[in-house]
């Protein structure tokens, strides 16, 4: 017998579960261990795949000069500074391995928590956390706002203002609202204030687009009510002339027509569709955003800007084989330029657009 049969022999006999260890075991050590010197070359072509750009002034007068422990260093005539592959990008000044972070994207893409994904990848806590906000910082930096054109539907959604993670890390941070209680709910006494209806400003407004070619644009614009003027400034210079924009019938729209030249198509409340035209496609996607969003237990909205790039992400390639999924994940991460310190966690306010 030989002994690729009598390990598949020894595998059948193995659990449901056991199987499966056993196969994120291999794909550890055979498919992740392979790609590492595979993705560094993608990553070097595509960072240069309209030649060699400065990562510190994007000059173009670059020259080689040397390696240092094997890597390949590169100086800037322009500023006279050097750089490698790697200078600036989601691993950039990273004392693990590679392949540490290629099993770390995957934790990403499945959808891990913080925790679950430093016990996979056996990393601290901390260091889990950083390396998230790293890699989906520098996806967004990738994937950017985006543009849509041809039929286009719009609406938006929103989710609570979160300030989680403050209390404990800033020293400095007053709540400015009154804390959400948890727990059982006591009967409300006479002097209990009543609890506002509607939206409010401790409501973030993410507005959302899609197009029938998939184009995506997913956005923080204001806090509270949006008005016309930050539908505005999300659609300036992202919308092609000539589109269809299929919206609802919230006020903040009524001008889009006269100041853009697109065709506004008005699904009225209570209605579904109006025709060819409708917005059940953004419903829909509203409708997994927020089935995704849930399990990681809220948010802070300091953060949101990044959770809203990493669902698009998934959208933009969720036909993918998983596979190729967490190559393309990190090749992407490495593409643009996008040094994140520590201290930018820290200090970061809400990315509205």
């Amino acid at each position: 017998m030989s002994n690729v049969t009598s390990v598949l022999t020894q595998a059948k006999a193995l659990s449901e579960q056991e199987q499966q260890e056993l196969l994120t075991q291999l794909e550890e050590h055979l498919v992740l261990g392979s790609q590492v010197a595979q993705v560094t070359k993608e990553v070097k072509e595509m960072r240069f795949s309209k030649g060699r750009v400065c990562c510190h002034c994007n000059g173009t007068d670059v020259v080689r000069n040397g390696k240092n422990k094997g890597v390949q260093r590169y100086l800037c005539r322009s500023c006279k500074k050097s750089f490698s592959d790697l200078t600036n990008s989601a691993t950039y000044k990273s004392k693990k391995t590679l392949d540490k972070w290629l099993r770390y994207a995957k934790c990403i893409l499945n959808g891990y928590s913080i925790r679950k994904s430093a016990e996979i990848v056996e990393i601290n806590i901390a260091t889990s956390f950083y390396w998230r906000h790293k890699i989906l910082n520098c996806i967004s930096e990738f994937l950017g706002i985006g543009s849509v054109d041809g039929l286009v539907e719009a609406d938006e959604t929103f989710f609570r203002l979160s300030y989680k993670g403050n209390h404990s890390k800033s020293k400095g941070f007053t709540m400015p609202r009154k804390p959400y209680l948890r727990g059982p709910k006591s009967k409300k006494s006479e002097n209990e204030e009543p609890k506002p209806r509607g939206i409010s400003r401790n409501q973030v407004a993410v507005m959302c687009a899609i197009d029938r070619t998939g184009n995506i644009i997913s956005e923080l614009i204001c806090n509270g009510r949006m008005k016309y003027k930050d539908v505005e400034r999300l659609f300036k210079g992202r919308i092609e002339e000539n589109s269809t924009l299929c919206i609802d019938s919230h006020k903040s729209y009524i001008r889009l027509d006269n100041n853009f030249d697109v065709d506004i198509q008005k699904i009225e409340t209570g209605k579904f569709k109006k025709g060819i035209y409708h917005i059940q496609h953004i419903n829909s996607y509203h409708s997994r955003l927020k089935k995704w969003m849930d399990g990681f237990n809220g948010v802070a909205t300091k953060y949101l800007a990044n959770y809203m790039y990493w669902f698009k992400w998934i959208e933009l390639f969720k036909t993918d084989k998983d596979s190729m999924k967490c190559k393309r994940l990190f090749i992407q991460s490495h593409v643009s330029y996008s040094n994140t310190k520590i201290k930018d966690f820290k200090n970061r306010k809400p990315l509205y657009i």
